[in-house]
C-alpha cells in the first residue's frame, strides 16, 4: 500500500507510548472524547475480526486506522448487524500533518482494504454529530448519511459507503 510516500502496517506492541501521546492531542480527543482503547491490552490482542494499523509517511508514523468486523467485534459497539459490514475509525496523531491530504490517501487505502473482501458490501464510519470537518471527508467519498445515533455518550452521525459507490468513483 505505499504511495506517495504513505502506507499502512500492522500496529503493535512497540506503537504504544504513540499511540498514548496522540491520545492527549487536541484534535484526537475532539474527534474521540469518551472512549478508552485499552492499548496495553489491544496491541496485544489479533482477533480475525479487527486490524489495528499504523499509518506512515516514509516510514515515520502519521496515524491510525481501526478497521472492525462490526457483526463480529466483542464489544458489540454496532449493536444486532448483519454480513457485509466493515466499519473504519482513522485519525492522524500530530498537528502539523492535518490538511496535507494524507489522510484522504489513508482512508482511501482502508477502504480498499474493506472492498478487497468480496463478502464486504458496505463501510461505515460514525463521527461526532459537531464533527463537521469528519462529515465533509466522508462524504467527499461517497458516504452518504444513514442515521443519527447515540455511542455510549457520543452523539454520531453514522455514514455509509456501498459497494457500488466506491467503485463508481474509481473509474477512470
Amino acid at each position: 500500500m505505499e504511495k506517495s510516500g504513505i502506507s499502512l502496517r500492522p500496529a503493535n506492541y512497540s506503537d504504544l507510548q504513540i499511540l498514548q501521546e496522540w491520545d492527549e492531542k487536541e484534535h484526537v480527543i475532539q474527534s474521540d472524547p469518551n472512549d478508552d482503547w485499552g492499548w496495553e491490552t489491544e496491541l496485544l490482542r489479533f482477533p480475525d475480526w479487527r486490524e489495528q494499523l499504523i499509518a506512515e509517511k516514509n516510514g515515520v508514523p502519521i496515524g491510525f486506522v481501526q478497521i472492525i468486523d462490526p457483526q463480529r467485534e466483542d464489544s458489540h459497539y454496532w449493536g444486532e448487524i448483519g454480513p457485509g459490514f466493515m466499519a473504519v475509525d482513522i485519525w492522524l496523531g500530530d498537528e502539523e500533518n492535518l490538511g496535507k491530504g494524507y489522510g484522504t490517501k489513508i482512508m482511501a487505502d482502508a477502504i480498499g482494504k474493506c472492498f478487497s473482501n468480496s463478502s464486504v458490501h458496505s463501510v461505515l464510519v460514525d463521527p461526532l454529530l459537531e464533527n463537521l470537518k469528519a462529515h465533509k471527508f466522508y462524504e467527499k467519498f461517497g458516504f452518504r448519511f444513514l442515521e443519527f445515533r447515540t455511542f455510549g455518550t457520543d452523539h454520531c452521525k453514522v455514514y455509509v459507503l456501498d459497494r457500488e459507490v466506491w467503485i463508481k468513483s474509481q473509474a477512470p
